[in-house]
């Protein structure tokens, strides 16, 4: 049996694994979650009581979180691209950067966007200020980084680069990439460019409407 996941494809995480999978060309089944199939969410539920996703079950086994998961196929579905890396100073310095998107980029991005969709008496903006003067620093530091490298790690596509295509995706919808971080913009370019991504971008168009700050046309 292929390994099953539940996902849904406007998911910055889900796209997160996406990529990944696409990356090896890696078989899978899909549950999509959404109001399409809702024994799908159901059976999320059933195995993983926090309800969020993406999940991946394989052999009845439920792999939860998106590094998780990319490191799960890593070892049980080895494909021509090592995500991580053998070296373990390599591997992580990818893991370092995995958490740094997820966690510096993709957390204040979400923040800003789940405020948006609460009702207006229950709207944080000083919860808002943080968040954005955190994707602040975050683009800074990046943009350094990124002054003489392809990928995140250096010349090869990583985990890390899969956490950062859809975190540098929605975040610079939901606070502009700036002129002054050039590096950071040209590298979410190249990110879009990847064919693994780009495909989960091209999965996710019909979803767009439902940004609530509005989707730019420029992606």
């Amino acid at each position: 049996m292929r390994p099953i996941l539940y996902s849904h494809p406007f998911s910055s995480y889900c796209q997160k694994v996406l990529a990944a999978l696409y990356e090896n060309g890696t078989e899978f089944d899909t549950r999509m979650l959404g109001p399409e199939d809702p024994s799908a969410y159901e059976e999320l539920c059933k195995l993983w009581p926090v309800k969020r996703f993406p999940m991946l079950v394989d052999k009845g086994k439920p792999v939860f979180e998106a590094t998780i998961i990319i490191e799960y196929l890593q070892v049980h579905y080895p494909g021509p691209l090592k995500l991580i890396p053998d070296d373990p100073d390599q591997a992580i310095e990818v893991r370092m950067l995995d958490r740094f998107f997820d966690n510096y980029i993709s957390t204040p991005q979400q923040k800003v966007v789940f405020n948006a969709l609460r009702p207006e008496d229950k709207r944080d903006p000083y919860g808002v200020e943080e968040a954005l003067n955190m994707l602040d620093a975050a683009y800074g530091w990046l943009d350094q980084r990124m002054a003489n490298r392809e990928w995140a790690a250096g010349d090869t596509f990583s985990l890390a680069d899969c956490a950062a295509a859809p975190s540098l995706f929605y975040a610079d919808w939901t606070h502009e990439i700036g002129e002054r971080f050039a590096n950071v913009r040209a590298y979410r370019s190249r990110l879009l460019t990847r064919p693994s991504f780009a495909r989960a971008v091209d999965e996710a168009r019909p979803y767009r409407p439902f940004f609530p700050l509005g989707a730019p046309d420029r992606d």
